[in-house]
């Protein structure tokens, strides 16, 4: 499921207005793939990994909706929901211009968790994710505006929605917290 309309519609005025012309799905596929690959939750390493993909640096106009993205994203792997939500164009957009952003984000999130997993070693369920997302990035322009084409894209969005869970579960969980020391 995308996110509501507003957030989409909202990253996509405020990546225009800040001059950087970055796809809001591409964004949010780079924090997800970093993060699933074990990237942490460091806000100043994620505003530095945004800053390469802005080509320099992140505007302080976007410092806020970037963290809170991360936060987003934090709870969504870390909480007791089996699904993350996906920043995608609204369903009534265009089927291919939503597929495009699809590809978008996978294409994020694929350099995301590249830049992040090095040259660990996956297990094999993990690179069959990993295949499917980069073959899901090449074949948005297939879709067609049709019940087929719709349906097809509704079936990919339910997988992406989940298959990041698996990356995470596998690369992406952090070191537990330190326990505090009893008070007694």
């Amino acid at each position: 499921m995308p996110i509501p309309n507003s957030a989409y519609a909202s990253f996509s005025s405020l990546l225009a207005s800040s001059g950087q012309p970055v796809s809001p799905a591409e964004l949010h596929g780079l924090l997800l793939g970093r993060s699933c690959a074990g990237a942490g939750f460091d806000a100043q390493a994620w505003l530095a990994d945004a800053a390469d993909l802005f080509g320099d640096s992140v505007p302080d106009s976007l410092h806020a909706a970037l963290i809170g993205l991360q936060d987003m994203v934090r709870a969504e792997l870390t909480g007791d929901d089996v699904t993350v939500v996906l920043l995608l164009p609204p369903d009534d957009t265009a089927l291919q211009e939503r597929a495009a952003a699809l590809g978008r984000w996978c294409q994020g999130f694929l350099d995301g968790f590249g830049m992040t997993i090095g040259d660990q070693a996956l297990s094999a369920e993990a690179m069959e994710v990993l295949q499917d997302l980069a073959s899901i990035a090449q074949v948005q322009s297939a879709l067609d505006e049709s019940e087929d084409g719709e349906s097809d894209y509704m079936e990919v969005m339910e997988y992406l929605r989940v298959a990041p869970l698996l990356l995470f579960t596998e690369c992406g969980k952090t070191a537990p917290a330190q326990s505090r020391p009893s008070l007694h």
